[in-house]
Parts: structure tokens; C-alpha cells; sequence
């Protein structure tokens, strides 16, 4: 069995390639190409973010992210529940 990376897009568990020959395989030809140029430079600590940004690039959670981001920019509740402590003064 292939390993896997699991996360929550859109409500829903998603399971994505957990290797970097399948996520790789998830890619057109110049998409594959970017993706080894890309890789064989990062540096050894970076490789995990590095490889699941890859590997959700396909799937919308950018946008997902994106939207969050403006919400709280805007303020907004986004239903989060804090660690209890209060809130930083903006600088």
C-alpha cells in the first residue's frame, strides 16, 4: 500500500500521494518538470512542507486557505476556538 497524507479540504478527509514518486505521477509532463527542478533544491528540513504543498496544489485547498485568510483579515468569525488566552494588541 502506497503511503498516503491525509487533511480536510472543503469539509471532507482527503487522502493525497505520500511519496514523492506519487506525487510526481499526479503531474503533467511540465508540471513534473517545475516539480524536480523545484525539489532537487530544497533544503533537507524544508522537504515535508515542501512536498505537501506539491502534493495539494491540485486540489483547491489553496483557494480554501486563501478565503480563510481574507475572513480573518476582515475580522470575521471563522469559528476557531482560541488557546484561552487573550487576544494580541495590534502593533
Amino acid at each position: 500500500m502506497d503511503a498516503t497524507l491525509k487533511t480536510v479540504i472543503g469539509g471532507r478527509l482527503v487522502e493525497l500521494p505520500g511519496t514523492i514518486a506519487a506525487i510526481r505521477d499526479t503531474m503533467d509532463a511540465g508540471r513534473a518538470a517545475e516539480f524536480d527542478r523545484d525539489i532537487a533544491h530544497v533544503p533537507a528540513p524544508e522537504l515535508p512542507t515542501a512536498l505537501v504543498r506539491w502534493a495539494l496544489a491540485a486540489t483547491g485547498a489553496d483557494d480554501e486557505d486563501e478565503e480563510l485568510f481574507e475572513r480573518l483579515a476582515r475580522d470575521e468569525d471563522i469559528g476557531a476556538t482560541g488557546t484561552g488566552g487573550s487576544r494580541p494588541e495590534p502593533m
